[in-house]
């Protein structure tokens, strides 16, 4: 048990770094403190580098919140509103939560792009107002870029440190993860299973 986690992220390479970055994005609830968390405990293993695993997580991270970007910005505010309707059970959010981040996006500017990187609830969420306002892309790629980087700097070397200071860190990490995983499952099933849309079905704005 004790380093399955950690043999699970070898066993991926650079490109399953990549691949899982860009789910956690996509599919909640996959944490990116746990995935380079755990590549920090490799490095400090010696048996993944540091610019490689920085590269891919920032890549899948780029990735994932550009393809909420893109979706946004193709379906627009009406759009977008019907199918936030009708899934938003599955995605855990309503129609005002897209248009209180929006109103946030506005007021704040493109630079809150590369802020939000650093905010667990509002990292991924940032690109759906950020495409439905139409930001240009390659502004969104390298603020999103930007701010991923930094992050996942944290993140490893954190990973690292706790790697070399101590010898039970993998199974530190495996158990962790193991009841991380159970407990944002229960979660998530709870947050599905007592969902009640809260606001009206006609409030979409017009942009």
């Amino acid at each position: 048990m004790d380093d399955w986690v950690i043999h699970l992220i070898e066993g991926g390479g650079y490109w399953g770094i990549a691949l899982l970055m860009m789910i956690e994005n996509l599919v909640p609830p996959i944490p990116s403190e746990l995935i380079m968390g755990v590549a920090g405990i490799a490095l400090a293993r010696g048996t993944m580098a540091f610019l490689p695993v920085l590269a891919a997580g920032t890549l899948g991270c780029t990735l994932g919140n550009y393809m909420l970007f893109l979706a946004a910005d193709r379906l627009g505010y009406e759009r977008l509103h019907p199918v936030v309707e009708r899934w938003g059970r599955w995605l855990t959010m309503e129609w005002h939560d897209v248009e209180r981040a929006g109103r946030f996006f506005r007021r704040h500017g493109h630079w809150i792009v590369f802020v939000t990187r650093f905010m667990p609830m509002f990292r991924t969420m940032i690109s759906i107002p950020a495409g439905l306002s139409h930001m240009g892309h390659v502004p969104f790629l390298l603020y999103t870029a930007a701010g991923a980087a930094v992050w996942n700097t944290l993140l490893l070397m954190g990973g690292r440190w706790l790697g070399h200071r101590f010898e039970q860190a993998g199974e530190w990490i495996s158990w962790g993860t193991l009841a991380l995983g159970v407990a944002m499952l229960a979660w998530y099933v709870w947050r599905v299973a007592r969902w009640t849309p809260t606001a009206p079905k006609d409030s979409v704005s017009k942009r």
